[in-house]
């Protein structure tokens, strides 16, 4: 398998001399099996230059998988280029909204509304597919098993796991490990803390034993004290799940936006200070726009 980051930013992107060698665009990584078969997690702005990339390859059949609705995981779809020409296909995956009682179609519908984008869905060129996920209800994509796991955060948000050929990968998305919101003598503490632990307990079975783990390090663990009910991880905690998974690899994404690349280097600095190596630990890395790993 092959991961390419196209966008690591979180929440806006924020291009720039202070970005450049991280990258300003928000969330969007490519896939590809080895059977060279294209998987998409996350449609952020990554994903116009991913589309242009796209250009030298028509037909394109691209599989797109969103974590949630949140913009900076899909403001990039309808600007993805291939849409616009025909033979292509995009097929998009996802959960449903409860709130609004509608599949993965409505991250279309509402962007391509003629108030907000000067071509309509009826316009684009290319097919469109769409298809509604459920939690753990593995789906067959190509030569590739994508299981979707129900993760925290303000909104439905599924983490993915893909495997193929032996191989996998885990990508939280937006996500804050879950924690009890009632004080320990509140009446629904107890019945809360049951929920809390089968959420957890079914997160890290998704993430378990895989090759590499993407995941949410938007805060340090001073800055999650404000932030706490955001729905974001921490460097010490996204370090935390892929010791507990055995991952063999963790990129540290969903780069807080207001950091510079010096910033966020002196904030990894910490967070590795913090975690020294044991044996059997991952290796842990920045996930850096433009960069690939292949395994």
């Amino acid at each position: 398998m092959k991961i390419r980051f196209w966008g690591v930013r979180g929440s806006i992107a924020s291009p720039g001399p202070k970005t450049a060698r991280y990258g300003g665009n928000t969330t969007c990584i490519e896939i590809r099996t080895d059977n060279n078969e294209l998987i998409i997690i996350d449609a952020g702005t990554g994903i116009f230059p991913l589309s242009q990339a796209l250009l030298a390859e028509l037909p394109v059949t691209a599989n797109v998988l969103i974590t949630h609705s949140h913009w900076d995981h899909i403001q990039g779809l309808p600007f993805f280029i291939p849409n616009f020409i025909p033979g292509n296909l995009l097929r998009l995956h996802g959960a449903f909204d409860p709130v609004s009682g509608k599949g993965i179609e409505q991250v279309m519908s509402v962007q391509l509304q003629y108030s907000y984008f000067p071509v309509r869905e009826a316009e684009m060129k290319a097919r469109i597919e769409y298809v509604t996920l459920m939690p753990e209800v593995p789906v067959q994509i190509g030569s590739a098993t994508v299981t979707p796991y129900l993760l925290n955060h303000p909104v439905i948000n599924f983490g993915y796991r893909i495997e193929c050929a032996g191989k996998s990968v885990f990508f939280t998305g937006d996500h804050e490990p879950p924690y009890n919101i009632y004080e320990p003598g509140d009446e629904e503490f107890a019945e809360y803390q049951r929920f809390v632990v089968d959420r957890a307990d079914g997160i890290l079975r998704g993430m378990q034993g895989v090759d590499v783990l993407i995941a949410d390090c938007s805060y340090t663990d001073q800055e999650y004290a404000a932030k706490k009910g955001w729905g974001h991880g921490t460097f010490n905690s996204s370090i935390q799940y892929a010791r507990d998974a055995k991952s063999r690899v963790l990129f540290c994404t969903h780069h807080e936006p207001t950091r510079s690349d010096d910033a966020l280097e002196e904030a990894f600095k910490h967070a590795m200070a913090a975690n020294p190596h044991k044996p059997g630990d991952p290796d842990i890395r920045l996930a850096c726009e433009g960069e690939t790993f292949e395994f």
